[in-house]
């Protein structure tokens, strides 16, 4: 029987990697999202699909770490001065959003004739979006660490701190019997106040406790202990806000916040992540299991009615507070698509309800197909939302657009790199052409008397207009390692006797220029680097002439095995020391301590070995 039950579980595991490894790849196929996927696929074998799964609520409920240790990892990134310097954002932008959408989400339900206290529960559940979706998506379109990003996390950063008050509130609007007058209100104000206690004594135990643990276990070097203990951070923290009737994720932020400026800040983050992106995965396939569709068969009127009303009522307020606080169009209407949905706190907070008699069991389960149903439907208004809204072409007003240039060096991308490269051939006079596609580049470098031409280097008639077959010479100083890699193959093709000259953002873009065939590469912070260790043994009393020996010795090795890997000694796009030096510098955590000095003699003497080959190999 034991066997059996075990295979049962394994069905149901492999059931869940199934369904994700399945779906998430089609639904990314069509444009629609990873999240759309995972709900899709919660939907496929819970308990109102194929029935691989009976009870949706037990996955839930360890899915939701997926949603504590992202929270964590948010809060690894967010210092305290960062958090500080967001402090209007978040209780002015964030605490604005909440009480304007909450607002008009209470007047939903009560035009639908609910009483007062069911109508706020039901629409404070709403206004708490889904952090997951919000953060899911933020991160994969890079839009993370942009200031509209931020804005957003500063909103869901209030909305999660929110989620204390409503509690509370909801545990003042329950019913009070005759026979809880003399205690009912003690007993709630007790409740708070455990929770705010809670949230001091997590502040104060990461203050003072969690650097100094680490520092000791960091000492044993045992790997598994740190990632055990990385783990014990976060579950105890959202045990200890569970316990104390708060959030979970509220307590892994604050414990990724008190470790955000610590030294093993990205020890932690990376044990934590990759536990964090299947458990997340999880949570959005949980989701999917626990829509009733027996629910929204008998009130689908009901239901439909109100995920539309409270998406767009949300939407608009979103919209409006938005745009009062002066952010433009499209980012006001981005937000308030992003964010119209209801959150997995709404579950919390509709339970809570519950529990104390605010709402029934029908009703939870009703707002409970709300919410889920408008977190399915985020994905699709999002797709709807970029078909109808096409990326606005930049305004070349005041701007040049490059056209039969005549100078006798072009230089293409005039970002940091680029205004550098230009002033030694500007002070020797040399007749230079500029041209970048940033406009908001452009017009700052004219207002230092920098004339710059708005034009695309991948396009061969820009290049044309541009003047490059008529050049001396072409610096590609772009700072994208694809662009530039393009814009020197069709140089070397259209105007192959022209000099080529480009920066590269690495060693692997290095070796692409150079099989397109430029005349010159360099690494954009190479030489940077062997000035800085230069300078540092002249710090430390080296003879300067010693330490230009050593600078060129280390340059003429670096070329020599750069030769080697274009000439194919090592595989292209592998590293020039797989197998072939020592074992990397252990980590104290993993193996025994090995001296750097001793370490970096003995990878010195491999390449060098390896150069000396090179240069017999050139003489054969």
């Amino acid at each position: 029987m034991a066997v059996e039950a075990a295979g049962n579980d394994l069905v149901q595991v492999v059931a869940l990697l199934a369904a994700g490894v399945v779906s998430v790849p089609i639904f990314k196929r069509l444009g629609l999202g990873s999240i759309l996927g995972y709900l899709t696929a919660g939907v496929v074998i819970g308990p109102f699909g194929l029935r691989v799964f009976s009870e949706a609520e037990s996955i839930l409920h360890v899915a939701e770490l997926g949603v504590v240790m992202f929270l964590f990892l948010i809060g690894l990134e967010m210092q305290p001065s960062r958090l500080w310097g967001l402090r209007r954002e978040i209780f002015g932008l964030g605490a604005l959003q909440v009480g304007v959408c909450g607002l008009l989400l209470t007047l939903v339900g009560l035009v639908g004739g609910f009483p007062v206290s069911q109508a706020f529960v039901a629409g404070a559940g709403f206004v708490l979006t889904s952090t997951a979706i919000v953060m899911q998506l933020l991160e994969e379109r890079g839009e993370l660490g942009s200031p509209k990003g931020q804005r957003m996390v500063s909103i869901l950063l209030l909305e999660d701190l929110a989620i204390v008050p409503l509690l509370a509130l909801v545990a003042f609007l329950a019913p009070v019997t005759p026979t809880e007058t003399g205690t009912g209100w003690a007993e709630r104000l007790q409740e708070v106040g455990i929770g705010v206690g809670a949230i001091v004594g997590l502040i104060v135990a990461g203050r003072y406790l969690l650097n100094p643990l680490f520092r000791v276990l960091a000492e044993s070097r045992a790997r598994e202990v740190m990632t055990a203990a990385a783990l014990l951070v976060v579950l105890g923290s959202a045990l200890a806000m569970q316990l104390s009737g708060l959030s979970m994720a509220m307590g892994a932020f604050l414990a990724g916040v008190l470790l955000s400026e610590s030294t093993f800040r990205h020890q932690l983050e990376a044990d934590v992540e990759p536990f964090r992106g299947i458990l997340l995965g999880l949570f959005f396939i949980a989701v999917g299991m626990s829509l009733d569709l027996q629910v929204v068969a008998a009130s689908w009127r009901m239901i439909a009615f109100y995920v539309v009303a409270y998406m767009v009522m949300k939407a608009i307020g979103i919209y409006v507070v938005a745009r009062f606080l002066r952010a433009g169009h499209r980012e006001a209407l981005a937000r308030a698509v992003v964010m119209a949905q209801g959150g997995e706190f709404a579950f919390v907070l509709y339970s809570s309800a519950l529990a104390v008699g605010i709402i029934d069991g029908e009703a939870n389960a009703i707002l409970t197909a709300i919410i889920i149903i408008s977190m399915v439907l985020t994905p699709l208004a999002i797709a709807v939302l970029k078909r109808f809204t096409p990326q606005t072409e930049q305004s070349l007003e005041g701007v040049d657009v490059a056209e039969e240039l005549s100078g006798s060096v072009l230089i293409i991308g005039f970002g940091r790199f680029g205004q550098i490269v230009s002033q030694p051939l500007l002070l020797r006079g040399v007749d230079v052409s500029i041209i970048d596609n940033d406009v908001e580049m452009i017009q700052a470098a004219a207002d230092f008397g920098f004339k710059v031409y708005y034009g695309d280097g991948t396009r061969l008639d820009i290049l044309h207009a541009a003047g490059a077959g008529r050049s001396r010479a072409v610096l590609i100083c772009v700072d994208k390692e694809d662009v530039a890699v393009r814009i020197a193959e069709q140089m070397k093709s259209e105007f192959p006797l022209v000099p080529v000259l480009a920066r590269a953002f690495d060693r692997g873009t290095a070796i692409q220029l150079i099989r397109a065939g430029v005349d010159y590469q360099l690494r954009e912070t190479f030489e940077s680097a062997l000035l800085f260790g230069g300078t540092t043994l002249e710090k430390l009393g080296e003879d300067p002439d010693d330490v230009a020996e050593v600078i060129e010795d280390v340059r003429q090795r670096d070329a020599a095995r750069l030769d080697m890997q274009i000439a194919g000694d090592i595989q292209s796009g592998r590293s020039y020391l797989q197998g072939n030096i020592p074992e990397p510098v252990p980590t104290p955590l993993t193996q025994p301590r090995r001296t750097a000095k001793a370490l970096n003699e003995e990878a010195a003497d491999v390449l060098s070995k390896k150069a000396m080959a090179g240069e017999k190999t050139e003489r054969n």
